[in-house]
């Protein structure tokens, strides 16, 4: 809860937070026999020959995940990965064997800020993100019958609570256009 209240801040802030992007970018030639029996045709969605992203991890330190799928458009094959907090993609021309890749990493905030939104983490992350998002719908049900219950001992508990509710809708009347 703790994380997600400090990058609603980071994100509520985020044009006055200045992050240089780092980028990495490599133009090579891949082997020709890495590249043998591999021409996808256009109707599927190809995936990068095993044996090129061994290469990749060996010669350069680029780790593909496994099973991303890419595009094939006129004899180039594309394939994009984005992540939390930057982003990668390849080109590679079978026919030839050259090579593009290309990976922006913008931080630690940008990173945090990617997993308060559930943006480019994964299936898992969402869901996490979902029962999380229940959990504290339940924390403040709960908090409002504990709050009714309680009432009865405490006059300001329910003026208290409006005013909880009041402020926020006043300035977003006022304020929000």
């Amino acid at each position: 809860m703790l994380l997600f209240a400090v990058t609603g801040i980071t994100l509520n802030h985020a044009a006055e937070i200045s992050v240089e992007a780092e980028i990495v970018s490599l133009e090579t030639q891949v082997p020709a026999e890495l590249l043998e029996g591999w021409q996808p045709s256009a109707t599927d969605t190809p995936q990068l020959p095993a044996a090129v992203m061994h290469w990749l991890a060996a010669e350069y330190g680029i780790d593909i995940p496994g099973g991303r799928r890419g595009e094939w458009d006129s004899g180039e094959f594309y394939l994009a990965m984005p992540r939390p907090g930057g982003d990668a993609w390849l080109s590679l021309i079978p026919e030839n064997g050259e090579l593009i890749y290309e990976r922006t990493d913008r931080g630690w905030i940008a990173y945090f800020n990617d997993l308060h939104k559930g943006r480019d983490s994964g299936v898992v992350w969402k869901w996490f993100l979902d029962v999380f998002a229940i959990a504290c719908v339940i924390f403040c049900l709960t908090g409002f019958w504990l709050l009714w219950q309680q009432s009865s001992r405490r006059v300001s508990t329910w003026p208290i609570t409006a005013l909880g509710v009041l402020v926020p809708l006043v300035i977003a009347l006022a304020f929000i256009h």
